[in-house]
Order: C-alpha cells, then sequence, then structure tokens
C-alpha cells in the first residue's frame, strides 16, 4: 500500500486488515477504481483471486448522502467485522461515519444464546443458569458496545431479557418470575448494563 498504492494517489489513502479481510479508503473516487483495477492483477501474481461476492466500490463521505439521493438511490452501507457503517450526523450537523450491529450478527448471537438456554435450562440451578447467561451477554457488549452503537445494543439487551424470561418458565408449568421479580434476580447477578466499553470519538475521554 504504502510503495505501490500511496505514491500514485491524488489524496489520501488507508489500509485496513483483519486476517484475509480488508477495507481499502481513498478521498478520490477515481483513486479507488485504479486500486480495484490493479489489485486483480496483483493478487493474480501469487495465485489468489478476489472474493467477487465479498468485493464492494461505495462512496462514503459528507456528500454521499445527497449524492445517491440524486441518483434516485439509498445510501449505501459497508458491513466489516459484524458492524454495519454508513453515513450519519453528529448532533451538531457534521458529517459522521457512524456504526451498528450488523443485523445477521445480531440475529446469530441471539440465536446462539435461545439455544444455549433450552439445551441448559433444565442442567442448571437458576443462579447459575441467570450467571452463565450474563458472561456471554457481557461477551456480546465488550465487542459490539462502541461509540454510535447503544441503540443496537439495548435491543439486543431487551430481547435476551424476554428470550431469558421466556425459558425459565418453560421449565415447568409454574412460573418462576413474575416480571419484577426477575428484574430483581438480574440485578442480584450484575447483570450488564449498556454502556461504551470501546471509544471511538478522539475526544470522548477530554470531555468525560
Amino acid at each position: 500500500m504504502q510503495r505501490r498504492v500511496r505514491r500514485h494517489c491524488r489524496g489520501e489513502a488507508y489500509w485496513f486488515r483483519f486476517a484475509d479481510d480488508f477495507l481499502a479508503c481513498f478521498q478520490y473516487w477515481t483513486d479507488a477504481e485504479a486500486f480495484l483495477e490493479s489489485l486483480g492483477h496483483r493478487m493474480e501474481e501469487f495465485h489468489l483471486e478476489l472474493a467477487e461476492e465479498k468485493t464492494r466500490h461505495l462512496e462514503c463521505g459528507r456528500y454521499a448522502r445527497a449524492n445517491a439521493y440524486q441518483r434516485g438511490e439509498k445510501p449505501k452501507e459497508l458491513t466489516f467485522l459484524g458492524m454495519t457503517f454508513f453515513c450519519g450526523k453528529t448532533r451538531h450537523g457534521v458529517f459522521k461515519v457512524k456504526r451498528k450491529t450488523a443485523r445477521k450478527k445480531l440475529r446469530q448471537s441471539l440465536a446462539q444464546l435461545t439455544d444455549w438456554l433450552r439445551r441448559h435450562r433444565n442442567l442448571l440451578p437458576t443462579g447459575d443458569l441467570l450467571r452463565q447467561a450474563k458472561t456471554r451477554v457481557q461477551g456480546h457488549l465488550n465487542y459490539y458496545a462502541m461509540t454510535d452503537n447503544s441503540e443496537s445494543c439495548q435491543r439486543y439487551m431487551h430481547l435476551t431479557r424476554r428470550a431469558l424470561f421466556t425459558w425459565l418458565h418453560r421449565r415447568s408449568q409454574r412460573k418462576s418470575f413474575t416480571w419484577d421479580g426477575f428484574l430483581h434476580a438480574l440485578r442480584h447477578v450484575g447483570w450488564p448494563q449498556v454502556r461504551v466499553r470501546v471509544h471511538l470519538n478522539p475526544f470522548a475521554r477530554l470531555n468525560g
């Protein structure tokens, strides 16, 4: 990227990689097009090829939303490492790239927790079940509770509480808890709360 790409770009260029997934960002559309064209040739040298179904070329920036509407299209979004990135604004109306939990990952996380509850609801005492469920929920928040993503995390927490309450009552015909009693039990085990764990606002600590 440093030796072959940036030196030929008109504007800024950045590269982000995780395992075999990567994201290349360019200030100018023409630089992005040139990079995409040359990338295929570069990978052929190593007998590799791009996964076409995972390769996207999209506009992102302060004018991306307005440009999409002018073309009669919806602004495009990017999903990378379980997060969906989209063009948004700060509360002061300034452009900002924002993020939320990808729908697919949210569904997967909920399905995994529900499956675990189904298999373990009759094997563990209530206290142990709540504490182990807490650990699983905490793991989700440790990854996804970042700047701009509180709404998705709140939705996840709401749905996990509902799932846990439902499966606890499926253990027998007698109800295990009232809803208020259930919430009290969650507080007793220290049920996680949604708070930002990864600050992506460079001024967050200064303002806090």
